[in-house]
């Protein structure tokens, strides 16, 4: 019953045979390598977009932040929702590889920016005045930290007032593959139809061992990305092997499937968590994240059967009332089964 993230769960069968193979014998290195080059044109015919550059890196902290400081002066603003992960839980890492910029964050219900919240901090920012900071970018995450899936005539919507302001639009999109699935909308529509100039492409949370991708779909930005990289530490000597998980993961579409998996088990997990006596759901359930209500006693009795999520927000607790409710997050993954979330479900009922 293993519920805490999609960080939790293994490699596919498919990503470890191709770092398997992909480690016979010699390969060049920093990318120079046949798996890289492959798992790039990969990644371009995904998204029809031919001359898009691609970049891997390890992380999703990295693609975030080096993609943020290929969009952002230092003197700018990094507009993002309140509850992004750009802004919770990468330790400053966009200000720190921008040399500076400043999150300026925007509410809106469910985890998403509304185009009205957008132009209203767009204009509370004063432009041309050297005391205050400076349109810089916007960050969307998709899905979100809410487990809502952004439609692509919304990004659209949010990416004409970015233009509007002269600012570049990137895309957080470590559950990328979720939000298609939930929204049955391509690559392509979803970014850069829709007016996304960057994409941190993650992998890692639906198959992979440790690979994500930055998109860049105007490619002048990716010689300065990749002295960014460089720079940063973030360059693998043996690439081949970043190479060889992205390839995998792509090939056959077999990254929608794993995520459309955890979708379906997602779903099936709402659905029974809102149908407990006394329990809800807080967000729309779009994708594989799941945030629920419901009564202390319902957590006491999971987590001593050995259940395993987190308390959101985390400063709960397990003690008090029984009857008193107490918020969650699930997650499932590629790889969680019927049978895990029935067996969930089984024991919450009692």
């Amino acid at each position: 019953m293993e519920f805490a993230s999609d960080n939790t769960s293994g490699a596919t069968p498919e990503v470890l045979a191709a770092v398997v193979a992909a480690n016979a014998g010699y390969a060049a290195s920093y990318g120079a390598d046949q798996w890289t080059e492959a798992a790039q044109e990969a990644v371009r015919k995904a998204f029809e977009a031919p001359q898009a550059a691609v970049h891997l890196v390890a992380t999703g902290t990295a693609a975030n932040a080096l993609s943020a400081a290929i969009l952002c002066p230092p003197w700018g603003a990094i507009y993002s929702h309140e509850a992004a992960h750009v802004e919770v839980d990468e330790c400053g890492a966009p200000e720190f590889y921008i040399g500076g910029g400043k999150l300026v964050l925007t509410a809106g219900t469910h985890g998403k920016i509304t185009p009205e919240g957008l132009a209203a901090r767009l204009a509370r920012t004063p432009q041309g005045d050297v005391h205050h900071i400076q349109h810089g970018m916007l960050s969307l995450t998709n899905l979100t930290e809410a487990g809502t899936a952004y439609r692509p005539a919304e990004v659209a919507a949010l990416a004409a007032l970015a233009l509007k302001a002269g600012i570049g639009v990137h895309m957080d999109g470590a559950r990328f593959a979720n939000a298609l699935a939930a929204t049955g909308a391509t690559p392509a529509e979803m970014t850069w139809k829709a007016g996304v100039d960057v994409l941190s492409f993650g992998a890692s949370k639906n198959g992979a061992m440790a690979v994500e991708a930055v998109v860049i779909f105007d490619p002048a930005k990716s010689w300065e990305f990749e002295l960014r990289r460089k720079r940063a530490g973030h360059l693998f000597s043996k690439s081949r092997f970043l190479g060889a998980q992205m390839g995998a993961y792509l090939q056959d579409g077999g990254w929608l499937a794993h995520a459309a998996q955890a979708n379906r088990m997602g779903q099936r997990l709402a659905n029974g968590l809102a149908a407990l006596p006394g329990g809800r759901l807080i967000h729309p359930a779009d994708g594989n994240i799941v945030f629920a209500a419901f009564p202390r006693a319902l957590h006491v009795r999971a987590t001593a059967a050995g259940a395993h999520y987190y308390l959101w927000p985390f400063d709960q607790t397990l003690e008090g009332p029984g009857e008193e409710e107490v918020t969650a997050r699930f997650v499932c993954s590629w790889s969680t089964t019927e049978a895990d979330v029935d067996r969930l479900l089984e024991v919450l009922a009692g």
